[in-house]
Order: structure tokens, then C-alpha cells, then sequence
């Protein structure tokens, strides 16, 4: 992949400002499932970089290879919990807006697994991976998140 523009380059104190909010925005949420929404969003995106960059995360956190292979058919593998179909369910429910109105059955999971705060830390979450999804796939970035974990070591 060619990269179309580098935002942070062009454009580096909105870049920053929106790493430092996503940051803030994803904090507040349970990190192990978070990655796994932030893969599922991706893969629906088809955002190879986000894909790329978060499975690195997931299985450096001590995410299954099994659970991150499977996270595309969710719905038939066995090895996710309801808690995680429904964070699941929302996460494509909010990805795919336009495609189907399916987010007030998502929504009934998704209350009967989560607090409300906990849902709108997910809803968070979820429309944080879609805007670096955007960024991602609307410029061409790629990043190596080997490079990117050394640099947060770094900072």
C-alpha cells in the first residue's frame, strides 16, 4: 500500500490532539475486549493497517490465536462469551449503520451484558476504531505496531 498522505505530518497538532482524545475515549474500557471490537471493526472496514495493529495487541496481551482467527465468524465459533457477542453485535450494529437497522436488537444484548457506562465506553471504543479505520484507509497509512509499541516504550 502506498500511503496517499501522511496526517501526521500534514497535519500534526490534529493528529495529536486526536491520538490524545482516542486515548482518553478507549481508556475507560475493558482491554482485552476491546481489542477484539477493534478488530471486528476493522476487518468490516477492511482497514489491513487497524487489522495488523491490533491483532499485534491482542496476541501480545495473551489474546488466543484461535479467538483472533475466529473473530469474523463470532457468531458460530464457540470460544466467545455472550458478554463478547454482544459487544460483538453492537460493534457491527454501530459499523454498519447504513447497511441495516439492526442496532436495537444489538442494543437488547448489549444492556443485558453491560452497565450503561460500560456501554457507552464501548459505543466509544467502537466509533474510535471507525474514525482510525477512516484515517487509515482514506490516506493509505500502514504502521508497524512493533515500531509503534518501542516507540510508547520510548515516551
Amino acid at each position: 500500500m502506498t500511503a496517499r498522505l501522511n496526517p501526521f505530518a500534514t497535519a500534526p497538532s490534529l493528529m495529536k490532539e486526536w491520538h490524545r482524545s482516542a486515548h482518553a475515549l478507549t481508556s475507560g474500557f475493558d482491554p482485552s475486549l476491546a481489542e477484539l471490537v477493534k478488530i471486528r471493526a476493522s476487518q468490516i472496514n477492511g482497514c489491513a493497517n487497524c487489522i495488523n495493529i491490533h491483532t499485534y495487541i491482542a496476541r501480545d496481551s495473551g489474546e488466543s490465536e484461535q479467538r483472533i482467527s475466529l473473530i469474523a465468524a463470532w457468531r458460530d465459533a464457540p470460544c466467545y462469551s455472550e458478554r463478547e457477542r454482544a459487544a460483538l453485535g453492537w460493534t457491527e450494529a454501530m459499523t454498519r449503520l447504513s447497511e441495516a437497522h439492526t442496532h436495537s436488537r444489538a442494543y437488547e444484548k448489549l444492556k443485558a451484558h453491560f452497565t450503561e457506562e460500560e456501554q457507552v465506553a464501548l459505543t466509544l471504543t467502537i466509533v474510535v476504531i471507525n474514525g482510525w479505520n477512516r484515517i487509515a484507509v482514506g490516506f493509505g497509512g500502514w504502521a508497524d505496531p512493533a515500531a509503534i509499541k518501542a516507540q510508547a516504550a520510548a515516551a
